[in-house]
């Protein structure tokens, strides 16, 4: 059997972070088996639907790398389709017709649904079902309902394993239900574990905390300077693991590795922070070409090679760029309050800063080996820790604490950049 799987979002607002998953997984499991990943756009609420989802659908799936073999296939083109299939069923007296909508005749039997990560589930018929089983397939408005299209679009597209989230169990009976009045052998089922909040809730865009609200949505890793390669990574590992504890991998490994029997059974956290520091270990390891080409976008136009690089390894996510980088492009940068406070409150400091530009301003070769001989001199003269002129040096020129090599960002800055802004320096931390 070749495998045919489908991912069929519905273009009525952000891709939930949920969504994407389900994506994930379903491109996961076409390419580890060599089957095919379908896109269906199920967009039969007119009233809901925009194009701007559409396309934040469409942008987001290219952006993580989850190319589809086919589609996208559109409901709302497919109307004739849905028109022959309700007449099919109606026809079998398999529907029928009760105050304008179309009903299904529902089973009056329990129905068991086998799937692949919950195991058995049997959906039990509860007395109020009994007496009224049946339910709608077309709206006294003519338009077929969720239920409805999902199954005929499944047997038209010859779904083989439908791959998505928890939440739709409940109506999976309901589908095979109608799989069966069509004679057709359902596909195999496998309801993924819902990703949660950190705190155990569930990832809502329409979550009263903006804050939680924000997390559900791809476009915020998007906007915030995430890559792609890190989403992907970490959301291959909510619900999944390969057993071995193994974080990193490259998508390749995981195609190689995937398997709808891993799947977890429970829930899975969402851990931003978890997400974050893995997002900082995919930009340590991206070429000097490709973090250039990733970070334009975030730099504000200051994009100078030299300095990107001195930050690379320092970033966590590339929206950090212009807060990192600011010092390199003005002169009217920001001063920390603490860190001037720590390595910049003594008295002898300001001498020691307009002697280390006094002995900076002697060297023949401005580059990081020659200054950092320089300052060390100086340390050894005044009878000084290096550190002493290090963390002040520091703060004077980039008004901050941390950050990369000193005497590479001295070198980046350039002689002139950096002897004015030690005696400025000295000048505003004179007591």
């Amino acid at each position: 059997m070749t495998v045919r799987v489908r991912f069929a979002p519905s273009p009525t607002g952000f891709l939930h972070i949920g969504s994407v998953r389900t994506a994930l997984f379903n491109w996961l499991y076409a390419r580890h088996t060599g089957g095919t990943f379908v896109l269906r756009i199920e967009d039969t609420d007119t009233a809901r639907n925009t194009e701007q989802s559409l396309n934040t659908i469409l942008d987001g799936l290219k952006w993580l790398g989850l190319d589809w073999n086919e589609g996208p296939h559109f409901q709302s083109q497919r109307a004739a389709i849905y028109r022959q299939r309700v007449q099919q069923l109606v026809e079998a007296g398999q529907a029928y017709e009760r105050e304008g909508a179309i009903r299904f005749k529902m089973t009056r039997e329990p129905i068991t649904v086998p799937d692949l990560i919950a195991g058995e589930v049997v959906r039990e018929v509860t007395d109020r079902e009994l007496l009224d089983p049946d339910f709608v397939i077309v709206r006294s408005d003519g338009n077929p309902v969720f239920h409805f299209v999902n199954v005929v679009d499944d047997i038209e597209m010859k779904i083989t394993h439908v791959i998505r989230g928890e939440d739709h169990l409940s109506n999976t009976p309901k589908h095979i239900a109608l799989f069966r009045a069509f004679g057709v052998e359902p596909p195999r089922y496998a309801h993924i574990p819902m990703i949660l909040n950190a705190d155990g809730s569930k990832m809502s865009k329409s979550d009263p905390d903006a804050a939680k609200a924000r997390l559900a949505s791809l476009e915020t890793y998007i906007a915030d300077g995430y890559l792609a390669e890190a989403v992907r990574n970490y959301l291959c590992l909510l619900g999944w693991s390969p057993k071995d504890n193994r974080e990193i991998m490259p998508i390749e490994e995981v195609v190689k590795r995937f398997d709808l029997a891993q799947i977890q059974r429970h829930n899975a956290r969402f851990d931003v922070e978890k997400l974050t520091w893995m997002n900082g270990e995919y930009i340590r390891a991206l070429t000097p070409e490709r973090f250039v080409e990733l970070a334009k976008p975030f730099a504000g136009g200051h994009d100078d090679p030299r300095v990107l690089a001195l930050v690379k390894d320092k970033l966590k996510l590339l929206k950090e760029l212009p807060e990192k980088t600011v010092y390199f492009f003005t002169e009217d940068y920001p001063f920390d309050p603490a860190a001037v406070q720590k390595s910049c409150s003594a008295p002898p400091t300001s001498d020691r800063l307009l002697k280390l530009a006094g002995k900076f301003s002697g060297l023949s070769a401005w580059d990081a080996g020659s200054l950092e001989v320089a300052l060390k001199a100086l340390a050894i003269e005044l009878g000084v820790k290096t550190g002493e002129l290090i963390h002040p040096c520091r703060v004077a020129v980039s008004g901050t604490s941390a950050g990369p090599s000193l005497y590479h960002l001295l070198e980046v800055l350039g002689r002139d950049r950096v002897l004015a802004r030690l005696r400025r320096a000295a000048e505003k931390f004179r007591t």
